[in-house]
């Protein structure tokens, strides 16, 4: 029988929860973790400790349309010398899951939610991670906030943190908010429901586009790739459907991006220990140096992160269309990131695409463990308490965040490229356009550019690199292995 008369979305959960336990994680919470569940206590406004009173400010969540664990609201106002305050509010998890009860042990077994295309294992349960904790519509919820004063010219003038009860009054979507934005749609019903938020999000994109043209200037890259998720109908894949970057999400980005950097220093500040998140010199420069003489551009013989942005902005400029393929060629030869422990005297690298030195991750605790653990280490803070963590602890806990979260990513792309098998399969014998995105011992990978689809080039590898383009046959595919395989046939028409 041919798989595509199958149930696909039942052939690749059973792909992705085999995916997980092969990779040591735990598709589903313990009878223990759930025991947890029922005794959960909800804090109310009315009783516990002393936190800011936030509630009546025009907070909203800006996400995409189907989510469900809300880790953030954001707001700004203009403020006296053409400043703006920027508030973001991240949802006190801490507060219902308390370190080695069961279901933290769970959040730090896999360490993250794994998102794949039929199933999403949350890495806390969804009475935590979509409701109790989400910062969900028209519900009072307890937040660390952090608020930052932006100068005129994007650059962080002043920043606190502190504890707040907070009141989500719309829950938006990145993709309705930005048509909106742009000119081309119009203003999302819940906006226009809300009186001033309308002004408020503009003040908020004035001051991302700030903040994001002052850390470019100091060299954070601008790159672009194409992401893709399956797009079902019923239970058949109709289509790989590609998300693109816009206004609304650069919002986020580049509130998140600030407002780590900020838990980062405050932590230090205060000297306490934290995880931070760092992208180390790129290993592959010189790749990228040949990649950017191939487009009459000259990059210096060591790492510079401002050089590598003047070239990828006038790249961006000259060829919009294929500039996500030299993106992807980029991110690549630059490396994954990992998590490593920083103490108050250390010296840790920091975060070369992001062109920051101090860069936590903190604001998305309800499906990444580092940012609970960050969240725990600032409340201690807050409240005058020692660190709950040690340094050898907190040593091994940023050794197996990078491992966990390195196998969970494993486990996305095996479930997303078993999903593009299911599409691809009756087209075994075409020909496409490729850019090669991975070329090791292990193996050399293209991407494929009429379908962002990756797959292995089992033929014709010799002498590959990243970035280079060349044209490609599907030879075959796995659906239960995730494999896709090419074979060179000559040179990109493109």
């Amino acid at each position: 029988m041919n798989i595509n008369n199958q149930n696909h979305r039942a052939i690749l959960k059973g792909i992705a929860r085999r995916a997980m336990l092969e990779r040591n994680l735990l598709p589903d919470f313990s009878a223990e973790a759930l025991s947890e569940l029922e005794r959960l206590q909800v804090p109310s406004p009315t009783n516990g400790e002393y936190v800011r009173e936030m509630r009546s400010l025009l907070w909203a969540s800006i996400d995409n349309d189907d989510s469900r664990d809300l880790d953030q609201l954001t707001l700004a106002e203009e403020v006296p010398g053409d400043n703006i305050q920027v508030l973001v509010a991240i949802a006190d998890v801490d507060s219902f899951i308390k370190d080695s009860s069961a279901i933290d042990k769970h959040a730090r077994h896999n360490t993250t939610s794994v998102y794949t295309a039929a199933e999403i294992f949350p890495m806390l349960p969804e009475k935590v991670s979509t409701d109790v904790s989400s910062l969900n519509f028209n519900e009072d919820r307890l937040a660390i906030v952090i608020e930052m004063v932006i100068d005129v010219d994007g650059s962080l003038r002043d920043s606190t943190i502190y504890k707040a009860w907070v009141r989500n009054h719309a829950k938006l979507a990145y993709n309705s908010v930005a048509a909106w934005l742009d000119g081309s749609g119009v203003m999302p019903e819940a906006v226009a429901a809300v009186n001033g938020l309308a002004e408020n999000l503009k003040t908020q994109d004035r001051a991302a586009k700030k903040m994001k043209d002052f850390r470019h200037i100091h060299g954070a890259l601008s790159l672009e790739t194409i992401e893709s998720k399956p797009v079902f109908d019923g239970d058949q894949i109709h289509v790989l459907e590609m998300e693109e970057k816009n206004r609304a999400r650069e919002i986020i980005e580049d509130f998140m991006v600030a407002a780590n950097g900020v838990t980062a220093r405050y932590l230090s500040v205060n000297k306490f220990p934290s995880i931070r998140r760092v992208v180390r010199v790129p290993k592959r420069w010189d790749r990228i140096v040949e990649i950017a003489a191939e487009y009459k551009f000259r990059l210096p013989d060591v790492p510079d992160s401002k050089a590598l942005e003047e070239f990828l902005v006038k790249q961006k400029a000259a060829d919009p269309l294929r500039f996500p393929d030299l993106s992807l060629a980029v991110i690549k030869l630059l490396g994954s990131g990992e998590y490593i422990a920083e103490f108050p005297d250390g010296d840790a690298p920091g975060h070369f695409g992001l062109a920051v030195k101090d860069y936590a991750h903190s604001t998305a605790p309800n499906r990444r463990y580092p940012d609970l653990l960050t969240q725990r280490l600032l409340k201690s803070a807050l409240e005058g308490k020692p660190t709950p963590y040690s340094k050898d602890e907190l040593d091994v806990l940023a050794t197996h965040c990078t491992e966990a979260e390195d196998a969970a990513n494993k486990v996305e792309r095996q479930v997303g490229k078993s999903a593009a098998a299911l599409l691809l399969e009756s087209r075994i014998g075409e020909r496409f356009d490729a850019i090669v995105t991975g070329a090791s011992e292990k193996g050399t990978w293209v991407r494929i550019l009429t379908v962002p689809v990756e797959g292995k080039l089992v033929d014709g590898f010799e002498g590959m690199d990243v970035g280079d383009r060349i044209r490609v046959q599907l030879m075959s595919v796995d659906v239960q292995q995730g494999f896709i395989d090419f074979r060179k046939v000559g040179a990109s028409k493109y």
